[in-house]
């Protein structure tokens, strides 16, 4: 089991893109895909807080638009993948898949290489918790803009094998919407149902449906069941190989 990722906060920003704020040493923060400046600011300053590092996913601009302001303001080392770099803002850090960066004496980010929503996608792995962007989202996973579905399978695969205890942080609060595409391939499910309402009280409270747990994606994700033999009979998708079934849910979620 891995330690816990101590006191993560969410930063709203604009209508569903959520910044996760993790705390290194008293006082500090690292952000993760601040797509503005403004929110973040707002943040640490009603904590009398600074910013350490930026953790980028990718490069989309909802996901690095604070970027160079925050920088400016803070002084912050800015990290993302090297094989990005040539459209992400200006690196202090280039990472790869294996990479570990240091972001205190004790808490450490495992980088993994994770394409399909773009190529260069990465996720950390920080404590309990998979930090992953666009990729993987509440009982959803990314568009694919740039990669192909053997990709994204596979990255999502890799999430997949991560322990059930993990915690999902996800780039965007999506899964009340994923959750009714969940539910409209298993519409008979009571547990889906007792999920939806679970969530929407917590949305309705003013709440984030993020962080839960991996154990929960694994088991009602439809894109992490695409080499369920029992799921994929369900939808009449019997004998699909698991890249063609997951392509033929992903254009289904396109055209919900």
């Amino acid at each position: 089991m891995s330690p816990p990722t101590p006191n993560v906060e969410p930063v709203l920003v604009g209508r569903d893109n959520l910044v996760w704020m993790i705390p290194t040493i008293p006082g500090c923060y690292v952000a993760i895909d601040p797509g503005e400046a403004g929110p973040v600011v707002d943040f640490l300053t009603a904590q009398n807080a600074t910013l350490s590092h930026i953790l980028i996913t990718h490069h989309h601009g909802d996901h690095i638009g604070g970027v160079e302001p925050l920088r400016a303001r803070y002084g912050c080392a800015v990290i993302g993948a090297e094989a990005d770099a040539h459209r992400l803002p200006s690196l202090d850090l280039t990472v790869r898949e294996g990479d570990r960066v240091a972001l205190n004496r004790q808490l450490m980010a495992d980088v993994l290489e994770v394409p399909g929503h773009t190529l260069g996608h990465l996720a950390y792995r920080i404590g309990d918790g998979i930090f992953c962007g666009d990729t993987l989202f509440g009982f959803g996973c990314g568009r694919l803009f740039e990669g192909t579905p053997a990709q994204m399978w596979s990255s999502l695969s890799k999430l997949r094998a991560l322990p059930d205890d993990t915690r999902l942080f996800a780039g965007h609060e999506y899964t009340l919407v994923n959750l009714d595409f969940t539910r409209s391939l298993d519409p008979d499910n009571r547990e889906l149902a007792r999920l939806r309402h679970h969530f929407m009280t917590i949305l309705d409270d003013g709440g984030f449906t993020l962080p839960h747990p991996l154990q929960l994606e694994k088991a009602f994700n439809p894109f992490l069941n695409a080499d369920n033999p029992v799921f994929l009979a369900h939808l009449g998708l019997t004998g699909l190989d698991p890249v063609t079934a997951f392509a033929t849910l992903r254009e289904r979620r396109n055209h919900f």
